[in-house]
């Protein structure tokens, strides 16, 4: 992915509960996520699908990028589809993904929804979420499925219902690192980080979460309370101090190419062409969140 992933933190909006939206046109989140799924009762599935493309357009109104989460069930997740796609949509977050001919499948809906309601074919991207050991299984191939698919998330909780195994820091690691390394081969944006998305009552912690998933090289998360907005938005996005550190690498860097060197020592480290090029990426990360 060249491009700088625009959306440090994305929060969970049930798209039935009127307070819950209100709330959340208050908060600093890069994009709202609108629920179609675990938030919303299965009686309450066609009200919600009624209600999205409306809330869409009042998020999309008060300046934000929106999220649709839709169902897994291909039943529903067709009506989900036909009801949310719009222009107020800027993607769709896809659970459950067993492998690659599903996004591909779903794709092939998409592209005719988009048609009939004359937008760019293609203007919907996808979030993907790995949530059992089929997907797991298929992860690279996922990643790279389709051009749609802009992000992928390990979706923590289910997966440890399918890997029979605990919700903590040892047991996600390796799926975590695995999203990491799959998204960069496939040119898409880690999302996500090594822990359970419920945990949301210890902010401190949170913080230490989200910091370390930005040093393992995730570009966002998903948040299902507004607390955890500013604590994903800090910590996927670089500090003042450090944009201005990165400059300072670089001009170094520049001065000792132009006497012919390939490599120069920075604050006690050495600075070669890996290194500015992270230095590079660090600034440009800097100029999206307006620093």
């Amino acid at each position: 992915m060249n491009s700088v992933f625009a959306w440090r933190s994305m929060l969970f909006v049930p798209v039935t509960n009127e307070r819950f939206i209100q709330s959340a046109l208050r908060r600093p989140a890069d994009a709202l996520q609108l629920d179609l799924e675990d938030s919303i009762a299965l009686e309450h599935k066609e009200e919600a699908r009624h209600r999205v493309a409306e809330v869409a357009k009042r998020c999309r109104d008060n300046n934000y990028d929106v999220i649709v989460r839709v169902n897994r069930p291909w039943r529903m997740l067709v009506r989900d589809i036909e009801a949310s796609v719009c222009e107020s949509v800027q993607a769709l977050t896809l659970p459950k993904v067993p492998n690659a001919e599903f996004v591909q499948a779903v794709a092939e809906i998409v592209d005719e929804v988009e048609t009939e309601k004359g937008m760019p074919v293609g203007s919907t991207r996808f979030i993907v979420m790995i949530e059992d050991v089929e997907g797991l299984h298929n992860m690279h191939r996922i990643a790279a499925a389709h051009p749609r698919i802009c992000g992928m998330i390990v979706g923590a909780e289910d997966l440890a219902v399918s890997m029979q195994m605990a919700v903590d820091a040892d047991s996600l690691y390796v799926p975590n690192v695995m999203a990491v390394a799959a998204c960069r081969r496939a040119g898409i944006a880690p999302i996500g980080f090594v822990g359970s998305v419920a945990d949301f009552a210890d902010e401190q912690e949170f913080k230490k979460v989200v910091e370390r998933a930005a040093r393992l090289g995730f570009e966002g998360a998903f948040c299902i309370h507004p607390a955890q907005v500013a604590l994903a938005n800090s910590a996927f996005s670089p500090t003042e101090s450090a944009v201005e550190r990165a400059k300072a690498l670089i001009n170094k860097f520049e001065e000792e190419k132009a006497l012919g060197r390939a490599a120069c020592t920075f604050e006690g480290r050495m600075v070669d062409a890996p290194v500015v090029k992270q230095a590079l990426r660090l600034i440009e990360k800097g100029r999206v969140f307006g620093l």
